[in-house]
């Protein structure tokens, strides 16, 4: 071989090796880069998502628009989309059995799903108490009227019993001891959602009606309509109601005490908003009222498909996403993890509610629920 014609082949390979080289450089800042932003990418890019569709209570719509709850769903293989409806509606969407899965709240909603879409599988990943959203002046005048009690200075225990006599009786704020902070003529009642449609004010009702019943779970028919003109004027003298439990809790936070000086809310919005530290007018002065007694609310989750099968016992048994539901203000399936967060988080709430019922069974809702549309009318 000639000088002249090693030098022409030295000539070639000389680019020839800088663009091998160049590719492996360009390659090798490729994949770190891929690899160091894998945690923020909403899903594997190599492999397709299962995609999981579900009708939720509106009380869960926070927790799933977190973006840490899709990317630790997406490490499963699942991307979630939600809509968001009354709890008390989702029985009633036409097409039900095209979702993978129902999210209500409370157990009498997730029954009548149950009995709708013939499916028995149920997960209970949360859940949270039925409390009363109040301001610090109104809590010390029902302190003063012998109806509540603080408890460590930060929320207060309500005789739940005596407050709804108040109610009853259509006593108004500015009749009562020591009211001058809240001097005001309309009647002494707590705000809810609309019971036809939202499982808050169900629960609301199932608590009304206990206390009404002499402390008794409503059972019969003959006790549906004794109870029924006692407890229908607490929601019908509310004028308009909202479908959904953040309706009037956003009434609460952003119009203030003159608008909404009791609301009947999840424990959990309260706490959210807590855990946030979201900025709120007069934050200082919000206050938990706990009724006593009080009523649980379970988040059942029914799954339709196998798709949502695989959700609801991701959410119950993931440790990363029951860390999440705290953070949201729920009471968790494992209480290690709700103890965790809220301490971090310095939040004050009661560790354990004893003095609690259960309410009533679904037939036996349903009837209040009608009942009370009935003497509406």
């Amino acid at each position: 071989m000639s000088a002249v014609q090693a030098g022409g082949k030295r000539n070639i390979l000389g680019p020839v090796m800088l663009v091998v080289l160049a590719a492996a450089v360009a390659g090798g800042i490729y994949w770190s880069y891929r690899d160091k932003h894998a945690e923020a990418l909403p899903a594997p890019q190599a492999e397709r998502l299962a995609q999981v569709r579900g009708a939720i209570g509106s009380e869960k719509l926070p927790f799933f628009s977190d973006t840490r709850v899709q990317q630790a769903l997406a490490r499963h293989g699942l991307q979630l989309t939600v809509e968001k409806h009354g709890s008390r509606e989702i029985a009633a969407l036409p097409d039900l059995k095209s979702y993978d899965f129902a999210f209500p709240a409370g157990e009498p909603a997730a029954v009548k799903i149950q009995e709708i879409s013939g499916k028995r599988q149920s997960y209970t990943p949360f859940y949270t108490v039925m409390v009363i959203a109040s301001w610090r002046p109104i809590a010390k005048i029902l302190e003063a009227n012998g109806l509540a009690r603080e408890e460590g200075g930060h929320y207060y225990i309500v005789d739940m019993k005596g407050l709804l006599e108040l109610s009853a009786q259509a006593r108004r704020w500015k009749d009562l001891k020591d009211s001058q902070a809240y001097p005001v003529s309309r009647s002494v009642l707590i705000s809810s959602t609309d019971v036809r449609k939202s499982n808050s004010a169900a629960m609301y009702l199932s608590l009304a009606s206990y206390l009404f019943n002499d402390e008794a779970v409503v059972q019969t028919e003959a006790e549906v309509q004794a109870v029924a003109p006692k407890v229908a004027p607490l929601f019908w003298r509310q004028g308009f109601q909202d479908n959904t439990s953040l309706g009037p809790y956003d009434d609460y936070k952003t119009i203030g005490m003159g608008k909404a000086p009791m609301v009947m809310i999840y424990e959990a919005n309260f706490i959210e908003d807590r855990i946030k530290q979201t900025p709120l007018v007069n934050a200082d002065q919000m206050v938990l009222l706990y009724p006593r007694p009080t009523v649980y609310t379970k988040q059942v989750f029914i799954p339709l498909s196998a798709q949502g099968e695989r959700l609801g016992a991701l959410l119950e048994t993931d440790p990363e996403l029951q860390k999440l539901a705290a953070e949201y203000g729920w009471r968790t399936r494992q209480p290690q993890a709700q103890t965790e967060v809220w301490k971090a988080r310095q939040v004050q709430a009661p560790e354990q509610l004893v003095d609690t019922i259960n309410p009533p069974r679904f037939e036996i809702v349903e009837s209040l629920i009608g009942a009370v549309e009935t003497l509406k009318q």
